[in-house]
């Protein structure tokens, strides 16, 4: 299948697919953060070993839509995840 044989993306999941890609990468940031300063490094290395896992299970199941239900509440879990980071950090400064 070639480039040309893909649908176009409708707007609704470009926004989801640009909110995990943020998502994922605030994560590995935080990742190399939580290595060089030893500040949260177990929940920094599951928090990228469980977006992996969840967004390629959750694409997996929405057949690659990623305006599912599915996927989107994967990316709010995530919200969740670094909501709760952000505290923990902000709680501890």
């Amino acid at each position: 299948m070639t480039q040309q044989d893909l649908p176009p993306l409708a707007p609704a999941q470009k926004r989801w697919a640009l909110a995990a890609a943020l998502l994922f990468l605030v994560a590995v940031g935080f990742l190399g953060f939580a290595l060089n300063t030893g500040i949260l490094r177990p929940f920094a290395i599951g928090w990228v070993a469980l977006q992996i896992f969840g967004f390629v299970g959750a694409l997996k199941f929405a057949r690659g839509d990623f305006a599912h239900p599915l996927f989107k509440s994967q990316v709010m879990l995530h919200v969740i995840a670094l909501l709760l980071a952000m505290l923990v950090l902000a709680r501890a400064l």
